[in-house]
């Protein structure tokens, strides 16, 4: 069981009011709020450590570099990778996709397939279509049904020898599906293909095993997981990364450089050139600790009843319909009222402090499916309580009131 008291005691912003109001925070899937103990590793960081890594032979270098590389490990150990230098360290999902996606511009070609998810948030679709139009490679779509399942034996049907990559996200940040992906990377690699999963939506919920799961690449963003912005993970097979190219050029990923050639350096350092995030890499390893301490099956359970609860109140207001009925969901919420534009909806609900999602969720494909022009979304986290809850249904019903 979950002390949620304490809990909400670690988040300093939990306490803060907006309009007039006590804050009620329910925009977790956008962004999870960050815990005083991840706040105070940053301060710390610049207060103690602030030096560039891996280059330089003072004090404050190297302990700057044990501490960033120590997080690396952290990243390693959550989500039981083989080798530390299969984790690079990215800005964040976004970036990691569109690493990946660079790195096969030059493994693909004319008639190669490429299969997506119907429920894809933008950057896991964008960057396959600019692939595509780089190298003749197909983008095909695995389907979705009303409840927001992915259609599966349309999948089965979409593999081929032709099949090259697939791309699906561990849960779908609009409708909060959880899908099926050890059964999608499985059937995948029996044509050979590999499989990238976003798993940016899954990992404040689901702490996934990249092992047992033998996916081919798997990203994620910190924010999404009580740590700062700007930072992530990139989880490659290291067969695949020593066979992608670099995706930038510069400082920290080349061995030596002429005027007439560069070589470039060995695993993680060949993708991550420049100055990282060194702060925020620190700062993502102290969140997976702060997570891990809570635990997640705990954290699952607790969210579960909220999700449950959540959805029993709220379908007690009339004209309330909800997107994404999966039989396995994480606690998130799309939801309209008949008659009302979600954007009214999140306005109003906005004045009375509490904070949730309106619009497409960079997920247009599923708001054309549903042809709707998008939803309110409430995403829950472990800090969220029942009595939340009922403020949010006590603010849609007041909503629903002033606009019909």
């Amino acid at each position: 069981m979950l002390d949620v008291t304490k809990i909400r005691a670690d988040f300093p912003i939990l306490d803060r009011e907006v309009n007039g109001k006590p804050l009620v925070y329910l925009d977790n899937a956008a962004t999870s709020q960050t815990p005083k103990h991840v706040i105070d590793v940053i301060v710390d960081y610049y207060q103690r450590l602030n030096a560039n890594i891996h280059r330089g032979v003072h004090t404050l270098s190297q302990e700057a570099t044990d501490a960033y590389e120590q997080a690396r490990l952290k990243v390693q150990k959550h989500f039981n990778i083989a080798k530390a230098h299969e984790v690079i360290l990215t800005s964040g999902t976004t970036h990691s996709i569109n690493l990946v996606a660079n790195g096969f511009s030059s493994l693909l070609g004319k008639g190669d397939e490429l299969l997506v998810s119907a429920m894809e948030h933008h950057s896991n679709i964008v960057p396959w279509q600019m692939l595509c139009e780089r190298t003749g490679a197909i983008l095909k779509v695995i389907p979705m049904n009303i409840d927001g399942e992915l259609v599966m034996e349309a999948f089965d049907q979409l593999l081929s020898e032709r099949t090259k990559l697939v791309f699906c996200n561990h849960v779908s940040n609009a409708l909060g599906t959880i899908n099926p992906i050890k059964e999608i990377i499985a059937k995948a690699h029996e044509v050979g293909a590999a499989v990238l999963v976003d798993g940016a939506q899954a990992a404040p919920h689901i702490q996934a095993d990249l092992q047992a799961l033998d996916v081919d690449f798997y990203t994620i963003s910190a924010h999404k997981v009580c740590g700062p912005t700007g930072v992530g993970m990139l989880y490659g097979k290291e067969a695949w990364l020593k066979k992608l190219p670099p995706y930038q050029g510069g400082g920290e990923m080349i061995a030596e450089v002429t005027f007439d050639k560069a070589t470039y350096a060995e695993l993680p350092h060949k993708f991550e050139a420049g100055t990282p995030n060194i702060c925020g890499g620190i700062a993502f390893g102290a969140a997976l600790d702060y997570m891990n301490q809570i635990g997640f099956d705990a954290i699952a359970t607790y969210e579960h009843g909220l999700l449950e609860y959540a959805t029993q109140e709220l379908l007690k207001i009339g004209g309330l319909k909800i997107y994404g009925t999966a039989v396995e969901k994480t606690a998130v919420i799309s939801f309209n009222i008949e008659g009302i534009h979600p954007y009214d909806i999140g306005t109003i609900l906005d004045k009375l402090g509490i904070a949730v999602r309106t619009g497409h969720h960079c997920a247009q494909p599923i708001m054309d499916f549903y042809q709707i022009p998008g939803t309110v979304r409430a995403s829950f986290s472990f800090y969220n309580t029942k009595e939340e809850v009922d403020v949010l249904v006590a603010g849609v019903a007041r909503a629903k009131n002033m606009l019909l």
